[in-house]
Parts: C-alpha cells; sequence; structure tokens
C-alpha cells in the first residue's frame, strides 16, 4: 500500500496542509497557515481529536434523542469533522456546509472525499451572507466554527449575526460555537451578552484552566431557548481527557457580568491568541 503524503497548497485564505497521522491509517490533520483547523479520521467519522471538537460532539449527542436525523447548517467547514461526525452517528440528516474559502473545499474534496450519500452540501460563500439568505426556522442545530487564522472574524461576533441565527434556527433549535479567549474575556463576555438578547438559555463549555484566566483557550458557547441538558454535558465533558466545566445559570450571568452586547459598527474580531497558544511545530 502507498504510504500517505502531506499534502500543502496555497488556497484563498492561506496555506492549507493536509499531514497523515503516524498512527491512523486514514487520519489526518489539516492546518491553515500553521493552525490546526481540523483532524479526520475516514475510517473513524465518529472519532473527535481535538478537544474543543470533541466538546462540540458532546452537545450534538445531548440536543436530540440519539440517532434522531437533524437539519444541521454548519458555519466553517475545515475538513468537514463535525459534519461527518453528524452523519456517522444521525443517519439521514441533512447538512449545509458553509465555507468561505473555496479553494480549501476543492482540497479537501479531492483528498478526504466525503462518503456516499452523507446528506452533506458545501457551499463556497461568507457565512454571514449565507446566513442572512437562509430561510427561517430551518435549522435544528448551527454550529459555528469559523475562523480567520486563529481569530473569529468580526461580522460574525455582533448583535446583528446572532440575530440572524436566531431566526434561521427553530423554536427548539442550539446554536453552538467555538470560540476563543484569555482573562479578563472581553471578547467572550461580550459573546455571551449579545446572546442573551436573543436566547433564554445559555451554557459555557471551557477547562477550568481558562475559566480562571490562567491561560488563552476554546470555549464552547451554547444558546437554546429551551433547557438545556447541562447535567449530561458535564458529565461527558468531565470524564474528557481534558476535562471540561460547564457553566451556566448564576455562574454563568457572573461570569458576564456587566458586559454589553456588541453592536455591528464596533464588532472587532476575536483576540489574537498567544504565540503558540494554537500553533505545532
Amino acid at each position: 500500500m502507498n504510504e500517505a503524503i502531506p499534502v500543502s497548497r496555497v488556497t484563498d485564505h492561506g496555506t492549507a496542509k493536509l499531514m497523515p497521522d503516524v498512527d491512523r491509517e486514514r487520519a489526518w490533520l489539516l492546518t491553515v497557515d500553521g493552525a490546526p483547523q481540523s483532524y479526520v479520521d475516514l475510517d473513524e467519522p465518529a472519532h473527535l481529536e481535538f478537544e474543543y471538537t470533541r466538546r462540540l460532539g458532546h452537545v450534538l449527542d445531548t440536543v436530540a434523542e440519539p440517532g434522531r436525523p437533524l437539519d444541521v447548517l454548519h458555519l466553517g467547514g475545515g475538513a468537514f469533522t463535525l459534519p461527518r461526525y453528524v452523519a456517522a452517528t444521525r443517519p439521514g440528516s441533512r447538512q449545509d456546509v458553509v465555507e468561505a474559502d473555496r479553494g480549501l473545499l476543492d482540497l479537501v474534496a479531492e483528498h478526504l472525499p466525503l462518503p456516499p450519500g452523507a446528506g452533506v452540501t458545501p457551499h463556497g460563500a461568507d457565512a454571514r451572507a449565507w446566513l442572512e439568505a437562509a430561510p427561517a426556522d430551518s435549522a435544528d442545530v448551527l454550529v459555528a466554527d469559523v475562523f480567520g487564522g486563529s481569530r473569529v472574524p468580526a461580522h460574525l461576533t455582533s448583535v446583528g449575526y446572532v440575530r440572524e441565527a436566531a431566526r434561521v434556527l427553530r423554536a427548539d433549535g442550539v446554536y453552538v460555537a467555538n470560540l476563543a479567549d484569555g482573562a479578563p474575556f472581553g471578547f467572550l463576555r461580550g459573546q455571551l451578552a449579545g446572546f442573551a438578547l436573543f436566547f433564554e438559555e445559555l451554557a459555557l463549555i471551557a477547562e477550568p484552566g481558562v475559566l480562571r484566566g490562567r491561560r488563552f483557550g476554546n470555549a464552547v458557547l451554547v444558546a437554546a431557548h429551551r433547557p438545556l441538558d447541562t447535567a449530561a454535558l458535564a458529565r461527558r465533558t468531565a470524564a474528557d481527557a481534558f476535562p471540561a466545566r460547564v457553566e451556566h445559570g448564576p455562574a454563568l450571568r457572573e461570569f458576564t457580568g456587566d458586559a454589553r452586547p456588541v453592536r455591528d459598527e464596533e464588532a472587532v474580531p476575536s483576540p489574537e491568541p498567544p504565540a503558540g497558544a494554537f500553533g505545532i511545530g
């Protein structure tokens, strides 16, 4: 059998590299400009390697009874890790994946093709523009994992964006996003304040060290109009190799404090990570 070799290509938004995992036969790491973006095991699509991806997976597992097909809108494609996961764990789901980097879509389609009948439709488009054109009440879950390099773009951080996300989700739908911040959490607190305008229930999943301000890291934001199964989420995230905590209710309101929602005209990208926070050698 031919040994897998790395692939490097300049795409619309940077230099994308696909690197084979020496320990797993058909597994690949995608980086863009050196920042890890996705990990995919073509033989085991339910395997989630990155900790933040596992936390997103825990949310997807608990939004509905196991195996129930869902209509899922993914903003940010990468190598389609989570769309593959949903297709494997919830067969029959209908999924749209919006990725602004068309060159990256071509690279992934060529080297990491989706299995036939996966029910996943890719779209080369800006996430906010696609969201604004999407039908109301059309998604059970909206997954946002959009990074320009290592930062969430400004136009995906404002109240206008949150309003569109709330419009597209069904009444019992769930929004889940991968974000990143560090103390004093100005970005994260502003995001929570904005989502509180449109969603009754909020939760935040992150490692205790991140929540205590000891280091910069990922935080998964969850929003819904209905009660979230925070007990199930807490059990699953606590059992991970790198345990995380689920903040909600009064503790999360205290964390948000007096932060103000972010208007479109004042929106800025998420903070630049410290050197080495997410990069690889």
